[in-house]
């Protein structure tokens, strides 16, 4: 297994451009599954977990055609329901927690299906009733088959479907099945996240009849068939939020770009709060160095408390990354994580490299920021999910000497080629 050896306390510089979105290229590409024609995309990020869900839709017949970097072509004209059934797609499957955006496309294709409880972080409690629950307001029937359930549908038909939470896999699985379900269907409160507006647009663009885009009340007319198109993935706002959280955190002036402003506000909320400079011009994104700075007093004098919610919240997996900058300000904050009970754990090894904070209870973290008064130092330390681990490069790449992370398949899984992008920047990470 990899491993990162990181030699901290370089000051990094220069320009970086952000991957795709990760979010979207699972749920863009589990969408190629809707048409027999041909679906381009460009901007897919080259990481582990989409490269996961290309090699699902390679066992189950789909022809992918990779025409240059970031672009590939899908043709889900003769798909085999016999592959979902082999120990390969299971091992496949379970890998990565986006899978489950397969189900829809593939119970309009086969009616029924047999899926495997999904991968993805180790986070706490991620349920997929959001998933069930809509599905069966569309007349979906599930069975336990131990380890797995049967998903089956003859005849998918649009319904009023109340979510019991606005889940973003979730909202993205009901769009594709209601956009191809007799009539209409209304669902609420739905996921409204850059990535779930991008997954609609792309099946506008084939042919499905959705309004209501960016709100989360959508409304969706189903169609009978749906064809081919060509569909770019937005920049990932979560890498970008991690170079944010980079630049601050080792004093460093970066530039980012190929940003789309204007559409991922609450990502430069997060940051500004906690006193990081941010200089927005057109579509790049410049942070200068600074050698402290300071969080954002309230105005009526309590404690700042930064705190993930539905978008245009904070984004929960943006909270991470927010910590480590955080341990590096000037000042005290309260960091509320409060969609999953166990992905502040992390927080321990922070703690280990000198950072002053209390982590007072699952969901919550106090923070006394270590300003410029003395630096982290580096350890050996395990990335327990994707934005842990970039969180605990962030601060082996801003600690004193030299540090060791084991596990960076995690990082591997949501962030591609980081080693070899950031030392391009001047920083010094050697994976063994």
């Amino acid at each position: 297994m990899h491993k990162f050896i990181v030699h901290g306390g370089h000051r990094l510089s220069g320009t970086i451009k952000p991957q795709g979105s990760k979010n979207e290229a699972l749920q863009v590409i589990c969408a190629t599954l809707l048409t027999d024609d041909i679906v381009t995309l460009h901007n897919v990020p080259n990481i582990t977990d989409v490269q996961s869900v290309m090699k699902l839709l390679a066992l189950l017949g789909v022809q992918i055609t990779p025409l240059g970097h970031g672009t590939y072509q899908f043709c889900a004209a003769n798909l085999t329901k016999d592959a979902m059934l082999t120990a390969a797609f299971r091992e496949e499957y379970t890998k990565v927690r986006g899978s489950i955006m397969l189900l829809a496309p593939l119970l309009i294709r086969f009616r029924e299906v047999v899926i495997a409880q999904p991968g993805g972080d180790r986070i706490g409690r991620r349920g997929l009733h959001a998933h069930f629950e809509g599905f069966m307001q569309l007349g979906i029937a599930f069975h336990a088959a131990k380890p797995n359930w049967i998903a089956q549908c003859y005849a998918l038909k649009g319904a009023d479907v109340l979510m019991p939470e606005a889940s973003v896999t979730g909202t993205a699985n009901l769009i594709m099945a209601a956009s191809m379900a007799k009539g209409k269907t209304i669902i609420y409160p739905a996921a409204c996240e850059p990535h779930v507006q991008q997954l609609c647009h792309m099946l506008v663009a084939m042919g499905a009849r959705i309004t209501g885009i960016g709100s989360n009340l959508l409304t969706i007319e189903g169609v009978h068939t749906l064809q081919g198109t060509t569909h770019t993935i937005l920049p990932d706002m979560l890498e970008i939020g991690s170079f944010i959280g980079l630049a601050a955190a080792t004093q460093s002036a970066l530039t980012i770009t190929d940003v789309p402003i204007k559409l991922f506000a609450p990502v430069w909320y997060c940051f500004e709060k906690l006193g990081i400079l941010l200089e927005k011009k057109k579509d790049t994104l410049h942070i200068p160095a600074q050698s402290v700075y300071h969080i954002q007093p309230e105005m009526d004098g309590n404690l700042v408390t930064i705190y993930d919610a539905v978008w245009p919240g904070i984004p929960a997996d943006l909270l991470s990354i927010a910590v480590v900058a955080a341990v590096h300000a000037q000042g005290h904050v309260l960091i509320h994580q409060k969609m999953f009970e166990s992905r502040l754990f992390f927080v321990d090894h922070l703690i280990e490299m000198g950072a002053r904070l209390v982590l007072c209870d699952p969901h919550r973290v106090h923070i006394v920021g270590l300003g410029n008064s003395h630096k982290l130092h580096g350890i050996h330390m395990s990335s327990s999910d994707i934005r842990a681990g970039i969180a605990l490069l962030i601060a082996a790449l801003a600690a004193e000497g030299t540090s060791t992370i084991e596990n960076i398949r995690q990082i591997d899984r949501g962030y591609e080629c980081i080693d070899q992008r950031l030392n391009a920047l001047g920083a010094s990470i050697e994976r063994v």
